[in-house]
């Protein structure tokens, strides 16, 4: 067995390296039905807002049954962790938002979406653009500064 002393410049490094692996934790989930958001990891913690079926946030903490989401405004409140689906949706950010046939913006225009709207993430992002599903089944292009939730 090897044992090695521990710098103070090892040491110093160490913080760096504890929140680089944190923040890589975080992860992309939607809602699998409505739910209630919380200040705090209990029940007994103040309700403060109920969030929709479908619905993207981003995964930051999880403390047993508890999850610490953020959500597309950027507000970091407590869910409980059996409301997330493991399917993928966006959200669209911006007042309107083309989604094209292809991922071009010459493209012919497969729909139109209006800011707050939720769409499926059908694929990985790739130059810019993510193909998106609407629930009515039109599938499309859009680009990924118009989204949130990746």
């Amino acid at each position: 067995m090897v044992l090695r002393r521990l710098t103070a410049a090892s040491l110093l490094g160490l913080p760096l390296v504890l929140a680089a692996a944190g923040a890589g934790a975080s992860d992309f989930r939607s809602l699998a039905e409505p739910g209630i958001l919380y200040d705090a990891p209990s029940k007994q913690g103040k309700p403060l807002f109920v969030i929709q079926r479908h619905t993207p946030v981003e995964t930051v903490v999880n403390i047993d049954r508890w999850v610490k989401v953020r959500d597309s405004a950027g507000s970091l409140l407590w869910l409980e962790r059996r409301l997330l689906s493991e399917k993928r949706t966006l959200i669209i950010t911006t007042a309107r938002a083309d989604v094209r046939q292809k991922p071009d913006a010459a493209a012919p225009l497969a729909f139109e979406a209006v800011k707050d709207v939720v769409l499926e993430l059908a694929d990985k992002p790739a130059d810019g653009w993510v193909r998106v599903r609407h629930r009515d089944g039109t599938a499309g292009f859009i680009r990924v500064n118009h989204v949130w939730g990746l």
